[in-house]
């Protein structure tokens, strides 16, 4: 029987080259994806190009998506290409994010995978408003994001492209086109990426400088896993904890402030963990924020020359900073003095009256005369804080605490840190500070009925970290009510 003819070779026809790049408002990703076609376009691709915007400049970066298709293709087959508008997931041959988080968002989305994808991303981290507006630390681990991203490609190449930018006096996008065209993930010579660069006719030098830098980066991370900028952690030793709140309550207040915080700690049951934690929750408490606090920080000196930085401010270039700023009826309380306050508290008509002036808020200008002048005022009302009535309600909130960290160190020192590390609840102004000291209020609550059962520390933690969970109060009122986990506290 003769052997049945074997079926014709498969021919593969050509697919376009997918890119997809991740960046967030002001870092240059449209300048990005330009240069990227340019290259493609001169290096013989039919190259489109499509964006969405995110929502808003943290909460979702715009996606760039670009498809490149081999124009001697497209005119062998005597019809143009049909590219796509988005990326789909898992057919994304280059992956291009701006920033570690971002890295992170297209890996959750499924634009990266194991099979395919060369991974080009910086390393350096730039805060999602979720990260910020956390009652808690609410840092993503780099560490982990940075392994979870370079198991997800078949390539990652990742360097702090943003500190190459700084170094270099270019811009990000700069880096990360180097970057790109060292990792091979696109058959683009690096000649035509500065070509490209050279052709768009704004800032080439700086701009050539940092896709050198870039490139050069890109062929050392290929060797060696890339570094992460994490951010120091608090010292353990008590000592130097204390040194640091000397200096901070003497920037607050005073060196009598100072002196205050020092007789404070100096209680005999205050030792090893439990004097270091206490240490360290008393400065930050102490140093409150209140409108003379908040005035300060905005009006300095050094708060300019970081925004100037920031924003790339040219020298001799008009910048102009806009502060919005909407006190509360009890914020103003808070700042006169404590008679007074108690009183337009207490009172009906001023009280209403003040609250429709303050309902709004206002928009005022800090490098402005009259701006900067009004907050300066405010500002100086330091040397008057000592007579406020939120100062002489945050001393008697303070002593209480203390007290019961005290009381707890010398029966149960495990319920004594816990409740030491429970001042972390405290914490802001305006309605995080109200939020934040109902919560402590309930702990604290729950920890004296608590005191001298079995677990108890252990209690108080879970309750903290519930009231860290959300700004609502559910998931404390949840681990309150136990959820069935535990006998309800009563």
């Amino acid at each position: 029987m003769p052997e049945a003819p074997l079926p014709p070779a498969a021919v593969v026809a050509p697919r376009a080259l997918t890119v997809a790049i991740l960046a967030m408002g002001g870092e240059g990703g449209g300048v990005l994806a330009d240069w990227l076609v340019d290259a493609a376009e001169a290096s013989g691709f039919v190259a489109q190009s499509t964006s969405v915007p995110g929502v808003a400049q943290r909460t979702g970066a715009t996606v760039y998506y670009l498809e490149f298709f081999p124009a001697a293709a497209a005119h062998a087959a005597g019809r143009a290409p049909v590219l796509a508008l988005m990326p789909g997931p898992g057919d994304v041959d280059l992956v291009i994010a701006s920033e570690l988080m971002e890295a992170g968002r297209a890996v959750q989305r499924g634009l990266v995978s194991a099979d395919r994808t060369v991974f080009v991303f910086s390393t350096h981290r730039v805060f999602s408003m979720t990260e910020k507006t956390a009652m808690g630390d609410g840092r993503v681990d780099a560490a982990r994001l940075l392994t979870a991203c370079r198991g997800a490609a078949q390539r990652a190449v990742a360097a702090d492209m943003q500190a190459i930018a700084e170094r270099t006096g270019s811009h990000l996008s700069a880096a990360l086109l180097g970057a790109v065209a060292a990792s091979g993930g696109l058959p683009i010579a690096r000649a035509a990426f500065e070509a490209a660069i050279r052709a768009a006719g704004v800032g080439v030098t700086q701009s050539l400088a940092g896709f050198a830098a870039g490139f050069d980066a890109a062929v050392l991370a290929a060797g060696a896993p890339a570094a992460v900028a994490v951010a120091p952690p608090a010292p353990d030793d008590a000592a130097a904890i204390v040194v640091e709140g000397v200096r901070r309550l003497t920037d607050y207040q005073d060196a009598a402030y100072a002196r205050l915080y020092q007789d404070r700690l100096a209680q005999p049951a205050l030792t090893g963990a439990l004097h270091a934690e206490t240490a360290r929750h008393l400065a930050l408490w102490m140093s409150y924020e209140d409108t003379i606090r908040v005035a300060d920080l905005k009006t300095r000196a050094e708060r300019f020359a970081r925004v100037r930085a920031e924003v790339r401010a040219a020298p001799g270039q008009v910048l102009r900073i806009t502060e919005f700023m909407h006190p509360r009826v009890q914020e103003i309380a808070d700042t006169l003095p404590a008679p007074i306050g108690r009183w337009l508290l207490r009172s009906g008509a001023p009280r209403r009256l003040l609250g429709r002036l303050t309902a709004r808020g206002r928009h005022i200008e800090t490098t402005a005369i009259g701006g900067f002048l009004l907050l300066r005022g405010i500002a100086a009302l330091r040397r008057f804080r000592r007579g406020t009535l939120r100062y002489a309600e945050e001393q008697a909130h303070i002593e209480d605490w203390l007290a019961r960290v005290v009381r707890h160190a010398g029966t149960d020192p495990a319920l004594a840190l816990e409740v030491a590390r429970s001042a972390r609840l405290v914490k802001g102004y305006g309605d995080t500070h109200a939020r934040g000291w109902r919560n402590f209020v309930q702990v604290m609550a729950a920890a004296d009925r608590l005191e001298g059962q079995e677990g108890a520390a252990s209690r108080v933690a879970a309750l903290c970290r519930a009231a860290l969970a959300d700004d609502s109060g559910a998931a404390l009122a949840a681990e309150l009510g136990d959820g069935g986990k535990h006998e309800p506290i009563s």
